[in-house]
């Protein structure tokens, strides 16, 4: 009998004591699709901000501050992809991507991640609420992946040995699945020992990276795969501990209140000189493709 179950739009943490090494596994569907779904972007733009946004679910999800926020930008030179921004706070996500697409017809049919983005920079940015604190660190496009980048991101910036894998799978009913892992060695501090987080050859780090590495993107795409199973599947002679899960979701904060806000900042004047004909001001949000019909008086 097939199996019909699901395990989809969800973050499942997990820690292995003995290894000193913790992890997060995630997969992705319909808030997939719903984000993706916003813009008819083609194929290979469509399956960049999937694993981009898979990305930001996998290291977001890791925020033990439940309004902080993880933002994940590129920054190119002349490059197909001239913009592509996604973000992560309390469960949701969001993300787009402005692209050329004259480069992009000219590039070929799978282009790699150079030729999507030259000479491209990713930029991570933790805001954390409670503190009032940002974080930003920012590597090079260098590796195939945006997931190397990442997994750099961590190595160069945080100088925490970590392995970022991401898989996706682009169903025949045109649905887009994605899946991901990412592993740490959790740093030791303590005075008088050697700190872990300086050296990325330490066995027990090595035992871990190892092991992650045989987890295969088809594995981490396929969804009736629970995240529980998969954890197991590679570290079942290990003691896991498995921490409490996040469900994900499509988040956008661009309600009609927020906007009337934001253009209330604004003088009378200037509201005047974006507003239309008929005296209305629209404001399109780039994330959700939603447009917001604001007359001038509601925005004074």
């Amino acid at each position: 009998m097939l199996n019909t179950t699901t395990d989809l739009d969800r973050a499942l943490g997990f820690a292995i004591p003995a290894r000193s090494a913790r992890g997060r596994i995630v997969r992705l569907g319909p808030t997939l699709d719903r984000v993706l779904a916003a813009h008819a972007y083609p194929p290979a733009i469509e399956a960049l901000l999937a694993e981009a946004l898979t990305l930001v679910a996998l290291i977001g999800s890791t925020l033990k501050d439940p309004d902080a926020q993880l933002t994940m930008q590129t920054r190119t030179d002349q490059g197909v992809v001239q913009l592509l921004v996604c973000d992560y706070r309390g469960g949701e996500v969001r993300g787009y991507i402005q692209f050329d697409p004259d480069r992009l017809a000219a590039a070929p049919e799978n282009p790699t991640l150079f030729g999507l983005f030259g000479q491209g920079y990713l930029a991570i940015t933790f805001d954390m609420a409670t503190s009032g604190e940002r974080y930003q660190g920012i590597v090079p496009l260098d590796g195939a992946t945006l997931a190397e980048a990442a997994e750099s991101y961590f190595v160069q910036s945080e100088q925490i040995p970590s392995l970022v894998r991401v898989g996706i799978r682009k169903g025949a009913d045109g649905r887009t699945i994605a899946g991901g892992l990412f592993l740490q060695h959790l740093p030791e501090g303590e005075d008088g020992r050697e700190r872990l987080h300086t050296r990325l050859d330490h066995p027990e780090w090595e035992h871990v990276a190892a092991l992650g590495g045989t987890m295969g993107a088809d594995e981490l795409a396929d969804p009736v795969l629970p995240l529980e199973t998969l954890v197991w599947r590679l570290f079942n002679e290990e003691e896991v501990r498995v921490l409490a899960d996040v469900a994900i979701v499509r988040g956008c904060r661009c309600t009609p209140e927020h906007i009337a806000g934001v253009l209330a900042k604004f003088g009378p004047d200037e509201q005047r000189e974006m507003a239309d004909g008929d005296g209305v001001i629209r404001v399109d949000c780039a994330f959700c493709a939603t447009s917001f019909p604001v007359p001038v008086a509601a925005a004074a």
